[in-house]
């Protein structure tokens, strides 16, 4: 048996696995709260975390009914680019910032701009950092915080501290590490340059976790740490991984063909490559994927984030609201949202904020704004699919997952949108289930690491018929016409906000 763990936004996820069956036992789930202010920050009390480790862990064991004794393997999926920072002793020196926390802007164009631009960025590191990422919240530290920057004794991101605290050990591996924006993706070797160029002293360099390859565990558990999640005190811990590259393994996206996407907090579409594949368009990010190859991904910033502001804001229930997407027409009768509440990646406008285009005395409707919003968040993603397929990303189906992947009305924009056919996975929490079979593939022995996870995600990710969907052509017809209405719109606000 294996535990999955997720530590999202919004929450942290746990599963357990019978690796020999494929099947998901039990699952369980915690939120976390999230710190944020108008000047774009975003950030979490890992402590937090912890707390929901346990009560989703205990969860899901309860619901599997079986003891924590006999769980002999742990992976963690983390949220991309997050920063926590640690003292001698271990302990947080600061709020994690996170992936969405944009108030390091200022510093990341600095960075940039060292860089040589988003050229030199990609020529360099195989990536243009971006706000959000997590070499600009160390500048950013450095300059806010100077007494706290000088007692950072271990720099880690989010699912690098959770194996930390379960093992001692300060590691990190290829997936995550490519998101940190100080992580060379081709050679797969941190930038200590770059973080000396931060802090000349070289502090930064010494305070990097070790490097796994994406099936070496970190170690076993730490006796009080099993005693206290009620775990077998044998139990290994994976190197796990980001999220986004968890979900590639929970999805079975392992080889070249088919594409994830997750409708989550954020929208991210991810497909897999047997070579780091450099994109000249500074928007894809060509991470290393925890399955041996590459990740080149796409993310927005706004997706049920910004579709759950529309939600309150109407007082609306997920069921409500959907049947109010399904009354409005496509497009929204010319109302046309611009949803980058929090700024944006994906099209590049970090500086943005949203905006409501086309509205007239009569199309000023509760439906109609509903499905606005959940027409410009699927633009986003169908912008980023544009940038993939001109990457020179072949996709024939897309495996969708994330919250809104539940909703058959989501499915279908999502399919006429991307002019794609789709199907979800049976185990909506791709993430947490990718862990697992991380989990159990580190610790699978034999010489043939490919074919062993491969025969892992074969028989662990099954796909759920039921959902599959088709794209109507009569309806993308139509969504072109919207769609280039909203490139129009995203090129006249890009003019206005630089990034």
């Amino acid at each position: 048996m294996y535990l999955g763990i997720d530590c999202g936004t919004q929450g942290t996820k746990a599963l357990v696995l019978d690796a020999d069956s494929g099947q998901v036992l039990g699952a369980g789930s915690a939120s976390h709260s999230l710190q944020s202010a108008a000047n774009g920050r975003r950030e979490q009390q890992p402590g937090q975390w912890l707390e929901a480790f346990e009560q989703a862990t205990r969860q899901a064991l309860a619901a599997a009914g079986i003891s924590g004794e006999q769980i002999l393997g742990i992976g963690v999926s983390g949220q991309q680019h997050g920063l926590v920072l640690l003292d001698e002793q271990g302990a947080v020196l600061r709020p994690a910032k996170l992936w969405c926390d944009t108030e390091s802007t200022p510093e990341n164009q600095r960075l940039l701009e060292h860089l040589g631009g988003a050229a030199g960025s990609l020529q360099r590191l195989g990536v243009a950092i971006a706000p959000g990422y997590t070499v600009s919240k160390l500048l950013w530290t450095r300059e806010q915080h100077p007494e706290l920057f000088a007692r950072i004794a271990h720099i880690l991101l989010p699912h690098d501290y959770l194996n930390h605290w379960l093992t001692g050990r300060a590691c990190s591996e290829y997936g995550d590490a490519s998101g940190s924006g100080y992580f060379d993706v081709r050679t797969r070797q941190w930038d200590g340059a770059l973080l000396d160029f931060i802090d000349p002293s070289g502090r930064l360099q010494r305070a990097l976790p070790q490097l796994l390859e994406p099936d070496q565990p970190v170690g076993p558990i730490r006796p009080q740490i099993a005693e206290r999640l009620g775990l077998n005190p044998q139990a290994v811990v994976a190197s796990g991984g980001g999220d986004n590259m968890m979900g590639a393994i929970g999805t079975g996206n392992i080889r070249p063909g088919a594409i994830t996407m997750s409708l989550g907090t954020s929208g991210t579409l991810y497909a897999y490559s047997e070579q780091p594949m450099i994109s000249p368009h500074a928007q894809v990010a060509t991470f290393c994927s925890s399955s041996g190859g590459w990740l080149p991904l796409i993310c927005t910033m706004n997706l049920t984030s910004a579709t759950g502001l529309i939600q309150q804001l109407l007082e609306l229930d997920i069921q409500a609201f959907g049947a109010l997407v399904e009354q409005a027409p496509i497009g929204a009768e010319g109302l046309l949202m611009l949803p980058f509440f929090n700024g944006e990646r994906v099209p590049a406008l970090p500086n943005a904020r949203a905006s409501l285009l086309g509205m007239d005395s009569d199309n000023l409707t509760r439906a109609n704004l509903c499905r606005a919003v959940v027409e410009g968040t699927s633009f986003g993603l169908r912008y980023g699919l544009d940038l993939l397929r001109a990457s020179g990303l072949q996709s024939q189906t897309i495996r969708l997952i994330g919250g809104a992947a539940k909703s058959p009305v989501w499915r279908q924009v999502i399919a006429d949108i991307m002019g794609t056919p789709l199907v979800c996975p049976r185990q909506t929490e791709a993430a947490a289930l990718g862990a697992a079979i991380q989990a159990a593939w580190c610790l699978t022995p034999g010489a043939d690491r490919q074919a062993q996870l491969a025969a892992l995600c074969e028989r662990c990710v099954q796909l759920d018929a039921s959902t599959q969907t088709q794209p109507d052509p009569a309806r993308t017809a139509q969504y072109e016409e919207v769609y280039r209405h909203y490139r129009e719109q995203v090129s006249r606000l890009a003019e206005h906000n630089p990034a």
